[in-house]
């Protein structure tokens, strides 16, 4: 989704397929305990409503890890007391960061993360809204089928980019001819607001201490579709759980999803935390499956952090702090399943378009079936993961980020990424949130991990 298009750029009214399934909203969890996590209460075993425990694991699901991990207590360094004022700039800091021991490592995988994450961004941006017949077909023109490098107009005959034109805000910044560092894209200012969240607040924020920030740091012009009708909310005076509510014909899409990685990368071994964080970020603007989207990203996150897991178990345990009966559980499970009795990724894609193609293309339920497919069928091979997550359409920018970042994680450096995917973007994102803007991808590692190990 790009922070740099102009409203008409994403869908801002009901279109086919985006009714949410359930008018009423969960709880925020406002009262965490000491150890971050939080019980969200429910009325009922409502369709689209958050059930007891949501937050953490379902009841009849087993705890995967166990809730402590020593890179979550490894530092041993001073730690700056949390800014708490509404301006307040991000810790970049003066200290020291280890050259070894696990806090470094943990650095090292967020690197490659944090990279992974703008690689498959910006891999998705130039065909963001394209049909699939279109993505398959330029790609295919040029050389470049099965998807395995940037996009480029090179070969490409002017008929084709005529019937099938590349998102006209995306195209400048996104080809493989044009690409000079990595441009702005609301998947990765929403990471870094969470990190600036992080930052003043703590493990322990609120839902209200998000819908401050944003009112403070993100500008209501970088927002779309459920995040500005949120905004909109705020604005008139309303507070969560309303804000995701209140005419938000959005709320079910993927806007908490590409929001969930930075309380993963904060809770390494810790999935039922990140899950809590993820589900205290996504009320502000999403209720059903929107937030379920976030609890599985947020989940499996927080396990392949850790650098002991593989991508299925990262996977596994991410689909373990969902709804079993959900819409997003079925469509994982499918997706998963199909990866695996397909080796053609197009036959997985088309099978997902015909089980889902009747989602608006923002929806969280086919995207993160496509992100779990991808993800699958790639075995954690990181070209592989982005190339399949972007290939499959639908929001295109937005799954190539989720995935690539846990690709990115799984690898376990920067290093191990291949260089015609990070040298392009030559350390620098560009970005409206306030104190980051030409930032690096190792200063943002560095910024991750002390949040990682702050209590």
């Amino acid at each position: 989704m790009p922070a740099t298009a102009d409203p008409a750029s994403r869908p801002q009214g009901p279109g086919p397929g985006n009714t949410p399934g359930h008018t009423g909203s969960p709880n925020p969890l406002e009262a965490p305990d000491p150890r971050g996590t939080a019980q969200a209460t429910s009325t009922g075993p409502l369709p689209g409503r958050i059930p007891p425990r949501a937050a953490g694991a379902p009841p009849t699901a087993p705890e995967p890890h166990p809730r402590t991990d020593p890179e979550t207590a490894a530092h041993t360094g001073p730690e700056a007391a949390p800014h708490t004022g509404p301006h307040a700039p991000p810790r970049i800091g003066p200290e020291a960061a280890p050259r070894t021991g696990p806090e470094a490592a943990l650095r090292t995988r967020l690197e490659a993360a944090w990279l992974g994450r703008a690689v498959g961004c910006l891999l998705g941006k130039p065909v963001e809204k394209l049909p699939l017949e279109g993505i398959r077909a330029l790609a295919r023109s040029a050389g470049n089928w099965p998807l395995n490098d940037w996009f480029s107009e090179s070969g490409v005959p002017p008929e084709l980019l005529a019937a099938h034109p590349w998102n006209r805000r995306s195209a400048p910044t996104s080809l493989a001819e044009n690409i000079d560092g990595m441009p702005e894209d609301d998947d990765l200012n929403y990471p870094l607001l969470g990190l600036l969240l992080l930052q003043r607040h703590g493990k322990g924020f609120t839902t209200a201490d998000v819908a401050r920030l944003w009112l403070d740091e993100l500008p209501a012009g970088r927002t779309f579709t459920a995040e500005r009708v949120a905004y909109r909310n705020l604005l008139l005076g309303l507070e969560p759980p309303a804000t995701a509510t209140h005419h938000n014909p959005f709320r079910e899409w993927i806007g908490a999803l590409i929001r969930a990685d930075v309380h993963g990368w904060t809770n390494p071994g810790d999935p039922a935390a990140a899950a809590a964080q993820a589900y205290r970020d996504a009320t502000l603007t999403h209720t059903g499956n929107g937030v379920y989207a976030a609890l599985f990203v947020a989940a499996a996150t927080a396990t392949a952090a850790t650098g002991r897991s593989d991508v299925h178990t990262a996977l596994r345990t991410g689909l373990a702090f969902v709804p079993p009966r959900s819409r997003l559980a079925e469509a994982v499970r499918f997706g998963i399943r199909a990866a695996g009795q397909e080796s053609d990724f197009d036959l997985v894609v088309d099978r997902l378009h015909a089980r889902y193609g009747h989602y608006h293309w923002v929806h969280a339920v086919p995207n993160t079936a496509l992100i779990a497919a991808a993800l699958t069928h790639a075995d954690g091979d990181f070209t592989r993961s982005v190339c399949r997550a972007v290939s499959g359409g639908w929001d295109t920018d937005s799954n190539g980020a989720t995935a690539g970042a846990l690709a990115g994680l799984l690898t376990g450096s920067p290093g191990a990424l291949p260089h015609r995917w990070t040298a392009p973007l030559k350390n620098r994102l560009a970005t409206t949130v306030p104190g980051f803007d030409g930032i690096g991808f190792d200063t943002l590692a560095h910024l991750t991990a002390q949040e990682a190990a702050r209590s």
